[in-house]
């Protein structure tokens, strides 16, 4: 199954993750997240893969996260709310966002990927 890396150019987690997937041999589909976010649906199947709390997808760093209160919002916001905010802004997911359909990541740290990308 092909990798699907969903980075942002200007991310430099996403380039640290970009460039630790070369490192290793993983080849990715890379998706621009700003331009070709993941669908609802896409979504919900990464998060119910992922096993985290949806909060988790967040961006909580950005600055859209910011200027919409969603600290204060998302509480009280249903999954398929959540879901569909998601999918309607790139900038609102935490990146990169790499997955093969049964594993997925959320951000980048590097003893999460050598578990997850590393046995390749």
């Amino acid at each position: 199954m092909t990798i699907k890396a969903y980075l942002y150019d200007k991310c430099g987690t996403c380039r640290k993750a970009k460039q630790w997937l070369n490192q290793h041999g993983v080849a990715v589909e890379e998706i621009p997240i700003v331009e070709a976010p993941p669908s609802k649906e896409e979504l919900r199947r990464m998060w119910q893969a992922s096993g985290l709390d949806l909060r988790k997808f967040f961006n909580t760093s950005g600055q859209h996260y910011r200027e919409l209160g969603l600290k204060d919002k998302l509480p009280a916001m249903s999954e398929d709310e959540m879901l569909e905010l998601l999918s309607s802004n790139g900038k609102l997911i935490k990146r990169p966002l790499v997955t093969d359909g049964r594993t997925v990541t959320v951000g980048f740290k590097e003893d999460e990927y050598e578990k997850a990308w590393g046995a390749r």
